[in-house]
């Protein structure tokens, strides 16, 4: 009981010091330094995974840093750097989440509504589809690890279905000559509206399952 008391407070200190930390920095010193170290590839790949290792903490969009690969490593190299910076970082909130546990109040009711999620869709449909579906990453990889998720559901299915987010954030990266926060928009609608038709594809069949046991 101590020991599960003592999660639930880190757990509340940590979400204390993610809610400061996101007020308090903006990507735009980031974007700054990244286009100081462009032409220097050690310093930039350095910048990079401090990026990716922080970005849970600062509530950053996978995107943004994404953008980043691919402006200073183009689309070839980019694309599995950034994939892979992507879904590792995905890890650090997920993982946080399997420690602390549900409990109760709001957290055990998310915590109760991944698993029925989960129960239905099964952890790698479920994952794949909740990453294709157009929402922050990070209240995702908390519910799936308040939710009992398997580490390689996890893992396969952040990687598959950040694929066409990962892709649009470095051809977007890749094509400016300059760095900038206003007015960056790597995602177009157009798939917006397609991940979320292929996230409702996935799901249909589960859905259906579970309206006609009832």
């Amino acid at each position: 009981m101590a020991e599960y008391a003592r999660r639930q407070a880190a757990g509340v200190a940590l979400l204390a010091v993610v809610a400061a930390a996101s007020l308090l920095a903006g990507p735009k010193h980031l974007f700054e330094t990244a286009q100081a170290v462009a032409d220097r590839p050690a310093l930039f790949a350095g910048l990079l995974v401090g990026a990716y290792l922080v970005r849970p903490v600062f509530v950053w969009p996978t995107t943004l840093v994404a953008v980043l690969a691919g402006y200073g490593f183009g689309p070839a190299v980019g694309f599995p750097v950034a994939l892979a910076g992507t879904t590792a970082s995905a890890c650090l909130p997920f993982l946080v989440a399997r420690y602390v546990g549900a409990g109760t109040g709001l957290v055990g009711r998310l915590g109760d509504s991944g698993e029925r999620f989960f129960a239905a869709a099964g952890d790698l449909r479920g994952m794949v589809a909740s990453r294709l579906v157009p929402a922050p990453s990070d209240p995702v990889s908390v519910a799936a690890g308040l939710s009992g998720v398997s580490v390689p559901a996890f893992v396969v299915g952040t990687a598959v279905g950040e694929i066409p987010w990962t892709v649009a954030a470095v051809l977007a990266g890749s094509s400016l000559e300059r760095l900038s926060v206003e007015g960056l928009t790597a995602v177009s609608w157009e798939l917006l509206v397609a991940g979320l038709a292929v996230a409702v594809t996935l799901l249909a069949g589960p859905a259906h399952r579970v309206l006609a046991d009832r």
